[in-house]
């Protein structure tokens, strides 16, 4: 029988690199960033030499032409540790290098892929707006053709690696613009690229509970004039290109979900057999032994759930939102509630930052809200189930 997590042999060495990698180099920077809301930026870039941040792109624009099941590996490992540059991993490899892969032209890939790829550049992409969020089709940043070029003008809201620094912009970013009132097919794609004229930062988000080491800011648009040929597909095509790449971004995020609770789980175990309570280890105590246990199963349960859905995802074609809507939903709330056990497991030591989880506990929040809500998990999965007669 196969082994569900690593079905391959390449699976199986990708994990062990990028655990590597995690324990020897992201592991140790992460609470220094996370307390400075910086960006590592060169580390962000060790990422492309060891072929991660075109991770299922095709080789011949640079990347390492992998499947679902790897993208999901990479991003477990990397959460493990440090959720919050993980999340400016998958704004890149998912959101922008994924999603141009699928969608744009080969003269496109063939530009712009290669730096995006090797970590040259920085890359992310704008969806989200001040008043548009789960209602992703009341967006109203436009895009009006004028000429050869195509006007933006708008604002996009709580983009990742929107910023690399507080003044500094990232590279480049897939925009999406409404080029007509029609709601569903009037939405449209564009690269986007630093130094536009019209493209400026607007704020860059300090104080936020978790994922501090991840970039979150503003991206204005003036008047801001991008050649025709940064169209990515045709005029008004874009929700399809959204609505594909929102199914590995959310079993990514559940991949992020499931690193977080295996470390929680890793560190309330080994603290619970060392730490003593009237002469005994404290998990020799029932109320300690259901914080673990429950823990585990639950863990199990949903990185089961994940690597069934991500062995399944055709990237080209996608098709299985139901399910990606469903590791998400559960996989996000898990890995809160159990990075929420471990703290109490810990006690006094799980409140303060030496043990890892109270940071784990507050970037494991953000997967309930960013990517979709679980609301909106909530919505979409009932929607579809009402259309079906019976299950599988």
């Amino acid at each position: 029988m196969s082994d569900l997590f690593n079905p391959t042999d390449e699976h199986r060495a990708l994990r062990e690199m990028v655990r590597t990698f995690t324990e020897r180099d992201v592991d140790p920077q992460a609470s220094e960033f996370d307390r400075s809301e910086g960006f590592n930026a060169p580390l962000f870039r060790k990422l492309g030499e060891l072929g991660l941040l075109g991770i299922t792109v095709d080789p011949e624009v640079g990347g390492s032409g992998m499947d679902a099941v790897a993208a999901v590996i990479a991003h477990e490992e990397l959460a493990s540790a440090d959720p919050g540059f993980c999340l400016s991993y998958l704004a890149h490899s998912m959101l922008f290098a994924n999603n141009l892969e699928r969608n744009g032209s080969l003269e496109q890939r063939k530009r712009f892929m290669p730096d995006a790829c090797s970590g040259k550049t920085i890359c992310g992409m704008g969806m989200s707006e001040p008043g548009a969020g789960t209602d992703v089709l009341g967006m109203r940043t436009t895009a009006v053709r004028d000429g050869d070029h195509y006007v933006l003008n708008g604002a996009k809201m709580w983009i990742t690696n929107g910023a690399v620094s507080d003044t500094e912009l990232g590279d480049v970013f897939l925009i999406y613009a409404r080029t007509s009132e029609e709601r569903v097919n009037g939405v449209s794609l564009f690269l986007v690229e630093k130094g536009a004229p019209g493209f400026r930062l607007g704020q860059k988000l300090h104080d936020k509970l978790g994922m501090r080491a991840s970039p979150t800011a503003e991206l204005v648009f003036e008047d801001c004039r991008i050649p025709v040929a940064n169209l990515v597909g045709e005029e008004g095509d874009a929700t399809h290109h959204m609505m594909r790449n929102l199914e590995i971004e959310r079993l990514t995020l559940a991949g992020m979900s499931l690193g977080m609770a295996r470390r929680s789980i890793e560190i309330m175990n080994r603290y619970a057999a060392e730490r003593k309570a009237f002469g005994r280890p404290i998990s020799a105590f029932g109320q300690i032994q259901r914080h673990i246990a429950e823990s585990y199963a639950e863990w199990m349960a949903g990185r089961a759930y994940v690597y069934h859905v991500a062995g399944l995802l055709d990237l080209d074609s996608g098709g299985n939102r139901i399910d990606s809507d469903g590791v998400k939903l559960y996989c996000s709330t898990m890995a809160k509630n159990v990075c929420d056990r471990a703290i109490q497991v810990l006690g006094g030591y799980g409140y303060v930052g030496e043990y890892q989880v109270e940071r784990l506990w507050r970037d494991a929040k953000l997967i309930e809200i960013g990517g979709g809500t679980i609301e909106a998990h909530h919505k979409n999965m009932t929607r579809d189930l009402s259309k079906l007669d019976k299950l599988r």
